[in-house]
């Protein structure tokens, strides 16, 4: 093993990488200071530093409790990252629900709102599945975007036999609208609602979670695709209305 001789010592080379590892910041700044007096290596000027720190204990005691000392926070800084992580985890579970064999996002848009409606949505499967939902939906407003994006990855996953289905959408209107008590529910969605529900009975085992619009990329993109490709009627045409089912 090398070693750096300095007045009588025999210091082993491998121990000086740690030194300036367990130097405090004033430390560091003391020894570059004697380096510049003195003429020797900063590597000479540290150990000379620690050793003057380190009193009677000696050099190899002060390393061994600075060392102690960094572990003991790589451990509480470890210990915080699995803390963040098991939260980070809770909430994506309140958002995403325990898992199932199917999952569907979807998302609705109004350019401008009222406007021209399109409206996307993704199905996956449990045997790699995967169906996309992308088409005008004539004129409408926003919320009534959302829900008839809703009713079309319904409807896809009505026609592929899904069983045990979460769907989510980033529109509270919609997925607040579908739980609420008929009191207090929107007359002007009724429609779409009520064909919401009879899809949602047909299916049976469906889980509707609301999602934050960033966790909803790929139905938003094909939304607005939709939009962008939007080729139909001048302003004055069909309003959204709730579409056939496909098989029908």
């Amino acid at each position: 093993m090398a070693l750096f001789f300095r007045v009588g010592y025999a210091v082993p080379m491998t121990v000086l990488p740690h030194l300036h590892i367990i130097a405090y910041k004033g430390e560091r700044m003391a020894s570059r200071r004697l380096a510049q007096r003195s003429g020797i290596s900063l590597d000479e000027a540290l150990r000379a530093t620690l050793e003057q720190v380190a009193g009677p204990a000696g050099l190899a005691t002060l390393v061994a409790e600075r060392q102690a000392v960094h572990a003991a926070e790589a451990a509480r800084a470890a210990a915080r990252a699995q803390s963040r992580a098991r939260a980070l985890a809770v909430r994506q579970q309140r958002h995403d629900g325990p898992g199932t064999p199917w999952r569907a996002w979807f998302d609705g848009s109004a350019h401008p709102n009222p406007g021209r409606c399109g409206i996307g949505g993704l199905l996956t499967g449990p045997a790699d599945e995967r169906i996309e939902v992308c088409r005008s939906a004539g004129y409408g407003n926003s919320s009534e975007a959302e829900y008839l994006a809703l009713i079309a990855v319904l409807q896809a996953a009505l026609q592929a036999g899904a069983s045990g289905l979460t769907v989510y959408g980033d529109s509270q209107v919609v997925i607040n609208d579908m739980g609420a008590p008929a009191s207090s529910r929107a007359p002007s969605l009724l429609a779409l609602r009520e064909a919401a529900l009879a899809l949602v009975a047909q299916l049976g085992d469906v889980a509707l979670r609301w999602i934050p619009r960033h966790k909803n990329p790929e139905a938003d993109a094909l939304s607005q695709r939709a939009v962008a490709n939007w080729v139909g009627e001048t302003p004055t045409g069909p309003v959204a209305s709730v579409p056939p089912h496909p098989g029908a």
